[in-house]
C-alpha cells in the first residue's frame, strides 16, 4: 500500500511537467528543421544539470525522497521549455504565438501526425506487452528483462541522431528547391553504413557487458543464466537498431507515413504473437 501511494504521489507531480516534456518535444523539430542543433544542445545540457543538482539536494540533503526527485524533473523540463522557445525566437519563429488552427490546417496535421502516432504508439504496446510477459514468469526473469531492456535503452538512443539527421536534410534533397535525388540517395547510403557501424560496435560492447561482467548488474545466479539466454537475440536487436533509426528518419522524412504505419502495425502484430 505504501509503495502504491508513493506512485500516485509521483504521477502527480509528473502529471504537472507533462506540458513542458510536450513543449521541449515540439520545439525540438523546428530547431532541427532550421539546423540549429546548438539550442536543444544547451536546453539539455542545462536541464540535466538542474534535474542532477536537484535530486541530490532535494533527496539526500533535504529529505524529500520520490517527491524531491518529481520536483526537481519537473522544474528541470519548465527550464528547458523556455530555453528551447528562446532559441525558436531568436531564429525568427514566434513560439509564444497562440492561434486557434483552421479546419484545414487540423486535417494537414493529422495526416502527417497520425502514421506518427501509430508508430510510437506500437512501440510502447510492444514493450508493455514484453513487460507483462516477463512479469509472469517469475522475478529471476523480470529481473533478467529490466537489466537487458535497461542496457538496450541506452545503447539504442545512439542510433537518434541518425534518424534526426535524416529528418532534418532529408526534406531539402526531396523537395526542397536545391532538390537532388542522388545526394539523398547518397546521405541514405551513409546514414545505413553509419547505423550499420554503430550497431556492430553497439551490439558488441553491449552484449560484452552482461556476457562477462553481469555482477555488475546483480550477483544473482539465475538472473545472470535468464541473461545469458538470450543474449543473441539481443546482440541481433542491438546490431540493427541503428540501421532501423535511420531508415524510420528518411521514411519520416520522405512522408511516406503509410508504409510507416502499416509495418509497424504488422511488426506489433507479429511481436504480439511471439511471447505467449
Amino acid at each position: 500500500m505504501e509503495f502504491l501511494l508513493l506512485n500516485c504521489q509521483d504521477c502527480e507531480y509528473l502529471l504537472l511537467h507533462f506540458i513542458f516534456v510536450s513543449l521541449n518535444t515540439l520545439s525540438l523539430s523546428p530547431s532541427l528543421g532550421m539546423k540549429d542543433s546548438w539550442g536543444p544542445l544547451k536546453a539539455l545540457a542545462v536541464s540535466s544539470a538542474i534535474n542532477g543538482i536537484g535530486d541530490v539536494a532535494l533527496c539526500i540533503f533535504l529529505g524529500y525522497g520520490i517527491a524531491g526527485a518529481a520536483w526537481a524533473t519537473m522544474v528541470s523540463q519548465v527550464v528547458a521549455a523556455y530555453m528551447m522557445i528562446e532559441a525558436l525566437n531568436k531564429k525568427g519563429y514566434n513560439a509564444f504565438a497562440i492561434s486557434i488552427p483552421t479546419f484545414d490546417e487540423l486535417l494537414s496535421v493529422l495526416a502527417i501526425a497520425g502514421p506518427v502516432f501509430v508508430t510510437l504508439t506500437a512501440k510502447v504496446i510492444f514493450y508493455s506487452i514484453l513487460v507483462y510477459f516477463a512479469t509472469s514468469m517469475g522475478t529471476h526473469t523480470v529481473a533478467a528483462h529490466q537489466v537487458l531492456l535497461q542496457t538496450y535503452a541506452m545503447s539504442a538512443v545512439w542510433g537518434e541522431p541518425l534518424s534526426q539527421t535524416a529528418q532534418s536534410f532529408m526534406p531539402e534533397l526531396i523537395y526542397g528547391v536545391n532538390r537532388s535525388l542522388p545526394k539523398a540517395r547518397m546521405l541514405l547510403k551513409s546514414l545505413v553504413t553509419i547505423g550499420a557501424t554503430l550497431g556492430l560496435i553497439l551490439g558488441i560492447i553491449g552484449t560484452a557487458v552482461p556476457r562477462f561482467f553481469p555482477n555488475i548488474f546483480t550477483p544473482d545466479v539465475k538472473v545472470i543464466q535468464e541473461m545469458h539466454k538470450v543474449l543473441l537475440p539481443y546482440f541481433l536487436a542491438l546490431a540493427i537498431t541503428p540501421s532501423t533509426h535511420s531508415l524510420e528518419g528518411t521514411l519520416l522524412a520522405g512522408r511516406d507515413l503509410r508504409f510507416i504505419s502499416l509495418s509497424m502495425t504488422g511488426c506489433l502484430a507479429f511481436g504480439a504473437l511471439i511471447p505467449p
